[in-house]
């Protein structure tokens, strides 16, 4: 920096200096004079202490004059650079909303300069200080929005970052995580382990079941040093949904594969049979005939079943709603399946309250569940067991009940029956393509109900549906 010696700051001694002398110039031969004149009328010597007095009087008093002026001027400066500092110091603080630049700084050149920088420069830190800001916001919203979860730790091991997936995941708040380590954070080892190695070398990718709510996940490790020295970013992706369709889509390839079997077996045996000679034998052909008929019927409801199915998800199945009374339509399901009941050796009943408010539906569909649950009923009910329908009203819903005293269904089935090709090992055995359940609940949810099935053990099972009341 260039120094520089600053006239403004001795100008008023300068002046009050020219003044003395100007004045000492003027008073100093009228003192003179007065002084000979008096030596002269009294006849004495000349007295020159009043030239010195005055002399010592004139500078004293512009000495005073001049350190009056400097001082009222220095300290006009001083508290413009006081108040000049102070504003800077609150910039530095960050606090640069808040500072306050004097707008009068006097007529110094290097004041105006140092307020016009300061102005500047809280002016454009707030600018970086508000882009800072959103591009935070923006990072925050994507992070928090993601359902993906991450977490960001340094190389201690402490976790520096944890979004809302993340947190939902681990179960702890992103404020409780901030600077816990990673292993009382993650508490499972594989993670651990995988934060070890994505610390120490390249990326890693692993694939787990995590919790009580099994959970599958694939966590992959992502080392930030080029980015973010010190840090290392743990993704990890909910696989939950993936795995259960590949699980629904092993489980439809294995039974579709067994219920083409059976039938597809069938007849090649039975067409062997025709003919190695039994076309020969009228009675024995015929037979032979009838369950071939019987099991290309199987294969024909199969279709139509998944062709059924097919339309309904894909929105093309057309429903007729109409004001319809609950009795009736448990009267009608009963007719409709009272002969297949008793054939079965299974008592089938019914018991419908009078009053029950009238519902908006599609009478032939929810037929079409009365149907697949009753038949579903019957096949895993023994001889002599029994059937139940009823319904009664519960809020602005409708509530139909099917309950069978049979074989149950266990636990582990009970949220998966009415997945779509889904069958019970017991069901297995009993026929059918696993395909009912599946579209009553999409029959049941296109009405804006809901269907659930409720079982413990081997002591029966209750299967519930409800359709909303019609709005008088």
């Amino acid at each position: 920096m260039k120094s520089r010696f600053h006239l403004r700051i001795l100008w008023p001694f300068v002046l009050i200096l020219v003044v003395s002398l100007v004045a000492l110039i003027l008073l100093f031969p009228l003192v003179q004079n007065s002084v000979s004149q008096h030596a002269l009328e009294t006849g004495g010597e000349a007295n020159y202490l009043p030239i010195f007095s005055l002399v010592f009087l004139i500078l004293a008093i512009g000495l005073l004059v001049g350190l009056l002026i400097n001082i009222y001027y220095t300290n006009q400066h001083l508290t413009t650079l006081e108040d000049l500092t102070f504003a800077a110091q609150e910039l530095g603080e960050g606090r640069f909303r808040e500072i306050r630049i004097p707008e009068d700084v006097g007529n110094m050149p290097e004041m105006q300069d140092l307020a016009n920088a300061l102005q500047k420069t809280a002016c454009q830190t707030e600018e970086q200080f508000n882009a800072l800001n959103k591009e935070q916001a923006m990072l925050s919203a994507v992070l928090d929005n993601m359902t993906d979860g991450v977490l960001i730790a340094d190389d201690n091991g402490k976790v520096q970052l944890l979004n809302e997936a993340a947190e939902r995941l681990f179960k702890i708040e992103s404020e409780q995580a901030i600077g816990r380590s990673v292993v009382e954070i993650m508490r499972h080892y594989s993670l651990v382990e995988l934060w070890e190695k994505t610390k120490n070398g390249n990326p890693e990718t692993i694939t787990m079941e995590m919790g009580s709510a099994h959970k599958y996940l694939q966590v992959i490790g992502i080392n930030l040093e080029k980015d973010l020295p010190g840090r290392t970013m743990l993704l990890f992706q909910d696989l939950t949904q993936t795995h259960q369709l590949e699980v629904i889509r092993r489980d439809f390839v294995s039974n579709i594969s067994h219920e083409l079997r059976t039938p597809i077996a069938s007849l090649k045996a039975l067409s062997e049979t025709l003919l190695d000679g039994a076309l020969d034998d009228p009675p024995a052909a015929r037979k032979f005939l009838v369950r071939m008929d019987s099991e290309v019927d199987n294969l024909i409801q199969m279709v139509n079943e998944l062709l059924e199915l097919s339309r309904i998800e894909a929105g093309r199945s057309h429903f007729e709603f109409q004001r319809s009374k609950p009795c009736e339509i448990i009267n009608n399901a009963f007719e409709r399946m009272s002969l297949q009941a008793e054939k079965a050796g299974v008592m089938l009943t019914k018991d419908c309250p009078q009053g029950l408010p009238q519902v908006n539906a599609d009478p032939t569909r929810i037929s079409q569940v009365f149907v697949n649950l009753i038949h579903n009923a019957i096949k895993f009910t023994q001889k002599g067991g029994s059937i139940h329908l009823t319904a009664w009203q519960e809020g602005n819903t409708v509530v139909f009940m099917v309950q069978d005293n049979g074989a149950g269904i266990a636990k582990k089935d009970l949220k998966r029956i009415f997945e779509r090709f889904y069958k019970a090992d017991q069901a297995r055995s009993g026929g059918g393509t696993g395909l009912g359940l599946s579209i009553s609940k999409h029959i049941i949810d296109a009405h804006g109900g809901q269907i659930w099935a409720e079982s413990e053990g081997k002591t029966g099972s209750k299967f519930f549906f409800t359709i909303p009341a019609a709005v008088v």
